[in-house]
């Protein structure tokens, strides 16, 4: 199958959960099919970083959106009653660079990622599949909530038109997939039931677990630090978890890992808190630390950085909301905490508690292996793109 592949980010390097998603995705999709890749960057794309892609696509083009003008398409979007960030992602130019693409290659089947690639793929006379990956809608309310009060308003107004949009984007594709049921439940249209959910995996062979790595680290977070999601947490962590575990145990060591970390984040270093910015080997952190904490308070879709470290076999504490599409069992595969009060008991109880360590990390390196394949979801999701047809799939996923 000739599968056109539109992406609103260059999928490497591995920096972001969609990048990640789409990575290997394609490398799965590229096994038995011919791939052809579109790509959205508001940044110039690295040649080493195109040499990773190439050996699974047959063409690639990335197009190179300019800020300027994608500042100026946000306001249009604004005057057209469509989210900010379909402006953001939307050019003419690129739509003609797109359809040129179209036309050169004459794909059987499209799959776009994000409702934000929709402007380029819904004018299409072939299937479209397109993955929702999160329900931007209601991750764009939960920011709203703890937002500064003059960006409230305006993530309140970009979750009422993402939803609209989401409900009109299931209406115009053959097929529709997403990562998790919690995000399905909260896509508001009459046709949710229609959308399939391929979750993301973890590469095994990858990351693999490392007891004989130093441990220099109590307490371990990762992920893009400028992403609001990730800094609301690590905020929480810091400030409101921290203070009470150092009442008990003032010698605990933190480490934040993570590219591009916000000056809010940054302020947060100390001598006990290091903030690393961007680090080569996310493994080394996983394997030079004693216990994940992951306190997302908003946010939607599954948390990568918790699939990594339980599979490298580090014990994981977290939220009910990002427990939510990851489903382990609160005192056998992970931990699961809401208030601060909870999370400090359990960081002090694994710390002092070898076997409960032990326990939760055999146990959550088990679960992940057995529930988060690439292998399997990349045959679901290939199974979906093959079955689509031209006009909504009425199969429920």
């Amino acid at each position: 199958m000739k599968l056109l592949i539109v992406l609103s980010r260059f999928p490497y390097p591995l920096t972001k959960g969609d990048k990640l998603r789409a990575f290997h995705q394609i490398k799965g999709l590229a096994e038995k099919n011919d791939i052809y890749l579109f790509c959205l960057s508001h940044e110039e794309v690295e040649p080493e970083h195109l040499s990773e892609l190439k050996p699974f696509c047959k063409d690639i083009h990335v197009e190179k959106l300019p800020k300027l003008s994608a500042y100026t398409n946000i306001l249009k979007a604004f005057l057209q009653r469509k989210p900010f960030q379909i402006g953001y992602f939307f050019s003419r130019k690129a739509l003609k660079s797109f359809d040129n693409f179209v036309q050169k290659h004459r794909p059987e089947k499209v799959y776009a990622q994000f409702v934000r690639t929709f402007e380029y793929v819904k004018d299409l006379e072939i299937p479209v599949i397109l993955d929702f990956q999160d329900a931007l809608s209601q991750n764009a309310k939960r920011q709203s909530q703890t937002a500064s009060f003059y960006l409230k308003p305006v993530l309140k107004w970009e979750a009422y038109r993402l939803q609209k949009y989401e409900s009109m984007v299931l209406e115009h594709c053959a097929a529709t997939t997403i990562i998790s049921q919690a995000d399905k439940d909260c896509i508001q249209s009459p046709l949710r039931d229609t959308i399939h959910v391929i979750p993301n995996g973890v590469d095994e062979e990858y990351y693999i677990p490392n007891s004989s790595a130093e441990k220099k680290y109590d307490i371990l977070f990762t992920g893009n630090m400028s992403y609001a999601p990730n800094v609301n947490a690590v905020e929480f962590l810091i400030k409101k978890i921290m203070p009470l575990v150092s009442e008990q145990n003032p010698n605990i060591k933190v480490l934040i890992a993570g590219i591009n970390p916000a000056k809010s984040v940054q302020v947060l270093a100390s001598e006990k808190v290091t903030i690393s910015g961007w680090v080569k080997d996310l493994r080394d952190c996983y394997a030079g630390s004693h216990i994940f904490v992951a306190p997302m308070q908003i946010g939607t879709g599954l948390q990568n950085k918790l699939l990594e470290s339980m599979c490298m076999g580090i014990p994981c504490i977290t939220s009910p909301l990002a427990n939510q599409a990851l489903m382990a069992e609160h005192g056998k595969q992970i931990l699961i905490a809401e208030k601060p009060e909870e999370y400090a008991n359990h960081i002090l109880e694994l710390l002092a508690d070898s076997a409960l360590c032990h326990q939760l990390s055999e146990n959550g390196h088990s679960y992940v292996l057995q529930n988060f394949s690439w292998k399997k979801y990349n045959e679901d999701l290939e199974a979906v793109i093959k079955n689509s047809v031209k006009g909504k799939d009425a199969k429920a996923g």
